[in-house]
């Protein structure tokens, strides 16, 4: 039974003449973003000593134009995040003032990275403070301060006045590191007193564009010595130890910025620094700026190199991003503020060519042989190919994936997508290349195409966007052809096939073979898993836990599911060795493989339907065919 008074309540909410919009207190408030100066430069102090805690204490004074209100906001939509990631939960303690005096501050109750304050007469500026409380543990994101390093983003601990482009908003940085600690970060030091580092004044967009990694443990390598534009490597790790790079290692990565320059033409950039961090505290990291990028990779990178094959990818894919992403950038993806919704089109060239030239790249420069990047290409095409989601999901969908998903785990990932623009993006540009070097007699390839959009006036960071018919027309540039529709079918077709035919005119073709190459090894080594996705479409933990089922697959249809255990195989229990024993006993017969599984608090028996034995990818040549592929991963000598 409804109270009385609450029925009346209800009633009176139903009204359709109550039922409608109200006006909000801030509403149209929040004034666009305008391509002029902002009057005065901002000062930011952040002060990240506080180890323990890992909190970061912020002092900031934004010079205002006058009197009245005034927003400020906090970067929501983040470059290179490609959608709205920033932290504001982790703003605490705000204290806005004025000339002395406290400033009451309202958050905006539809825009809520919108801060609305109002100027007193006579005040020159605000100023703020408050704590950005990084995360302490993994459930709470991702973990930027450690005992031993730091990685300092200037997104996460400043706001900026509404308004005004970022590009036109001068900001003086001050950062303030424990004792003794080095750093790494692409800005030009203004002066150092002991731990406290100020910079020269660059815009709010630059200064957001330039993170800092720091550390107690610091080594740097000039990957460029007495080049055109400094190319600086700046390592942080857990350990001393972990610092020590060899020569030969140190000329592989020099080689990196070699090829760079021959693919490309010119530098789009004044100074580069790769940011790396040698850690398994530090959360991981892979994220591109426009002079620098941000990368986690395994402590033992350098020290155990030989075990260390698949960590060797992210570096040229994030250096490729300061041609491709930052350089030149998807029209509507560009921003004028961080509160300016992006939208993300055109990802498959975006990620997806960046993808192509990082493994290029790789293999180019000698951190991985031409066997090695020819097993990596096995195991992409393999996994893309058992993409069934491509039924129901074209590639050109999955570029909304970063808002969509935000890189949360997915329980059927081969049927569901995740940001697939990237690698089947790898394919489709691996496809043009052996187009054009097929329809050429291979005087051109997408080496061509790469120097005349990429390329532009060396050292200016000056973004150039673009739209779907710039690339097309720079590909006809290269070769004539019907590029348009060629791009169209392969990012907008849903129900086709995995764009394969690269590899195939490449001189190659997938094929799979009952032992796994070294490189699949060492992959799987790395991530501590057991893959039998192409068997009996099952990807395990080491313990047995279940962390991927291939759709429509042999277990998929025995209802399993991620996050169950495989805790017996054939009424033993469960090792890599005595799963792989089982699928070879079980090939060419009609016996199932019987598998005791544990989900929750449930076991039961399930007999997996295979018989076709242990399936790892590899690529073969295709005899009597030109060997595309092979040129394309040879290093260029000029």
């Amino acid at each position: 039974m409804i109270r009385p008074l609450l029925a009346a309540t209800l009633l009176l909410c139903a009204s359709p003449a109550l039922a409608q919009p109200q006006p909000l207190p801030f509403e149209n408030t929040i004034p666009a973003a305008r391509d002029v100066p902002y009057p005065g430069t901002m000062k930011l102090v952040v002060d990240a000593t506080d180890l323990d805690r890992r909190i970061m204490t912020v002092k900031q004074t934004i010079p205002v134009a006058g009197p009245g209100p005034m927003v400020l906001l906090y970067p929501e939509w983040l470059p290179g995040k490609h959608a709205p990631r920033g932290e504001l939960e982790k703003v605490a303690g705000l204290k806005i003032t004025a000339g002395g005096k406290t400033l009451v501050w309202r958050r905006d109750p539809v825009e809520v990275f919108a801060l609305h304050i109002d100027v007193p007469a006579g005040a020159k500026q605000v100023e703020l403070e408050f704590q950005f409380l990084s995360a302490t543990a993994g459930d709470q994101g991702r973990v930027v301060m450690t005992r031993e390093m730091l990685n300092l983003q200037w997104n996460s601990t400043a706001f900026y006045p509404a308004g005004w482009f970022t590009r036109q908003i001068p900001v003086e940085a001050t950062a303030i590191l424990p004792e003794g600690w080095g750093y790494g970060v692409a800005l030009d030091t203004a002066a150092s007193k002991g731990n406290v580092h100020s910079f020269k004044t660059v815009s709010f967009e630059t200064l957001v564009d330039s993170p800092m990694f720091a550390g107690r443990y610091y080594r740097q390598f000039d990957l460029d010595p007495g080049g055109r534009s400094p190319v600086k490597l700046n390592i942080v790790a857990d350990r001393p130890e972990l610092l020590e790079a060899s020569e030969e290692q140190i000329r592989l990565h020099r080689n990196l910025v070699v090829q760079a320059d021959r693919l490309f033409g010119t530098r789009p950039y004044d100074r580069y620094d790769f940011l790396l961090a040698l850690t398994d505290r530090m959360g991981g990291i892979g994220l591109e700026h426009h002079r620098s990028s941000e990368n986690g990779r395994d402590p033992e990178y350098f020290t155990s190199w030989d075990k260390n094959l698949s960590n060797r990818g992210l570096l040229p894919h994030e250096y490729t991003h300061s041609w491709n992403g930052k350089y030149r950038r998807g029209a509507d993806l560009w921003t004028p503020d961080y509160a300016t919704p992006m939208r993300d089109s055109l990802m498959w060239v975006y990620e997806g060519q960046t993808q192509f030239w990082g493994v290029i790249l790789t293999a180019r420069s000698g951190l991985v042989t031409r066997e090695q990047a020819l097993d990596d290409l096995a195991m992409t095409a393999a996994a893309y190919d058992h993409r069934v989601g491509r039924q129901w999901r074209d590639i050109a969908d999955t570029t909304n994936d970063p808002i969509i998903s935000a890189r949360k785990p997915k329980g059927w990932l081969s049927w569901q997508r995740n940001e697939d623009y990237y690698v089947d993006g790898l394919l489709v540009w691996l496809d043009a290349d052996s187009l054009i070097r097929e329809r050429t007699d291979g005087k051109k390839s997408l080496d061509d195409f790469a120097r005349a959009f990429f390329g532009g006036d060396d050292g200016s960071y000056v973004p150039r966007t673009y739209v779907f018919e710039d690339v097309v027309a720079t590909l006809n540039a290269v070769t004539p052809y019907d590029w348009a529709n060629f791009l169209k079918e392969r990012i907008e077709g849903r129900g086709r096939p995995a764009p394969l035919d690269g590899i195939k005119r490449g001189g190659w073709k997938l094929a799979y073979a009952e032992t796994p190459t070294a490189l699949q090894k060492a992959a799987d080594t790395a991530a501590k898993r057991h893959d039998y996705t192409y068997s009996i479409g099952l990807n395990l933990k080491a313990s047995g836990e279940i962390q991927g089922v291939q759709w429509d697959g042999p277990a998929f249809k025995q209802g399993l599911v991620v996050g169950a255990t495989v805790v017996a195989v054939d009424g033993e229990a469960y090792s890599e060795g005595r799963m792989k024993s089982a699928i070879t006993r079980a090939k060419g017969g009609k016996m199932p493989i019987q598998l005791i599984v544990k989900d929750s608090e449930r076991y039961r028996i399930v007999d997996i339907a295979w018989n076709g034995g242990l399936r790892y990818p590899r690529l073969e040549r295709i005899e009597g065919t030109p060997d595309r592929l092979g040129d394309l991963l040879a290093a260029r000598e000029k």
